[in-house]
C-alpha cells in the first residue's frame, strides 16, 4: 500500500528560496505533500505559495498564521495537521537549501527499513558542513556534545532540524507538552523521542549554508537552548515518561 508523506517547512521571509524549494520536492521520485506554516512575511513568501497551489492541487498545503511565534510552535502546528490527516511519515526541513531536498528519500527510507525516527545528521561521519566559518561549526558541534553530556542522548547531532517521523511517534508524543519553542525545540523532541523508547537512526548528509535570504539564528535562541536542556534534563529526572495515545 502506498503511504501517505508530508514534508513540513516553516517560513518567514523566504521569498528567494521557496519556489525553487517547492519545485524540487515535487520533482523527486517519492510522493510528497508539502505542508508550508507561513508566519505572515512582510516579504511576500505567502503570495509566491499560493500562486502554485493551482499548479500542485492536492500536493501543496498552507497554514498562515498571524505572526512570527516560534519555530516549535511551528513544527507543533504541522505535525497536529499531519496526524489529523493520517500521514504515515512526517518529515520537516529548512527552506533554505540547507538542507537537501533529495536527502527527504533516504530520511523516509530509513524510516520504512524500520526506524521510527531518522535524522539527517551532520557529524555521524565527521563533520559535514559546507560554507559556514569555523566558529560557526564549532559552536554547532560541541553544542551537540553539551547536549549529550547532560542528557545522555547517543545522538551525534542532537540540534539537527532536518528529520523524518513515523506516525506512531508524534502520536505517542504530548505535543502540548513539549516546552522549548526555538531551535532547542529540535532537542527536545528527539530526547522525548529516545525517553520514549522509540529507535533513532542517523543518516550522514551534506549540510550547505544558505545562499539567499537571511538566518534565523539570534542571541536568544542559543540562551534558550543552554538553559532549556539543563530544565528538560532536571524535569525529566521526576518525570515518568509513557506515550500520550496510551
Amino acid at each position: 500500500m502506498t503511504s501517505k508523506n508530508l514534508v513540513i517547512i516553516p517560513t518567514y521571509n523566504e521569498k528567494e528560496n521557496i519556489e525553487k524549494m517547492i519545485h524540487s520536492v515535487f520533482s523527486l521520485k517519492e510522493n510528497f505533500e508539502l505542508l508550508i506554516i507561513e508566519d505572515n512575511s512582510p516579504d511576500g513568501t505567502a503570495q509566491i505559495i499560493k500562486s502554485l497551489q493551482n499548479q500542485y492541487k492536492d500536493r501543496l498545503h498552507i497554514i498562515e498564521r498571524k505572526g512570527k511565534l516560534g519555530l516549535g510552535t511551528a513544527y507543533i502546528t504541522g505535525f497536529k495537521w499531519a496526524l489529523k490527516n493520517h500521514y504515515d511519515y512526517i518529515c520537516e526541513m529548512d527552506a533554505d537549501f540547507s538542507h537537501n531536498p533529495q536527502d527527504l528519500i533516504r530520511l523516509l527510507d530509513a524510516c520504512k527499513q524500520g526506524a521510527d525516527l531518522s535524522i539527517g545528521s551532520r557529524y555521524i561521519s565527521g563533520v559535514n558542513v559546507v560554507n559556514w566559518p569555523i566558529g560557526r561549526v564549532l559552536m554547532s558541534y560541541y553544542a551537540s556534545a553539551y547536549v549529550r553530556f547532560i542528557t545522555g542522548l547517543k545522538i551525534r547531532d542532537t540540534t539537527a532540524g532536518f528529520k523524518c517521523y513515523t506516525r506512531k511517534v508524534l502520536e505517542a508524543i504530548n505535543l502540548d507538552k513539549i516546552k522549548l519553542k526555538g531551535y532547542a525545540f529540535q532537542i527536545e523532541m528527539k530526547f522525548t523521542s529516545w525517553k520514549l523508547g522509540f529507535n533513532i537512526k542517523e543518516v550522514p548528509i551534506i549540510f550547505t549554508d544558505r545562499q539567499e535570504g537571511a538566518s534565523k539564528m539570534s542571541g536568544g535562541i542559543f540562551n534558550e537552548a543552554v538553559w532549556g536542556v539543563i530544565k528538560m534534563k532536571l524535569r525529566s529526572i521526576f518525570k515518568k515518561y509513557k506515550p500520550a495515545n496510551k
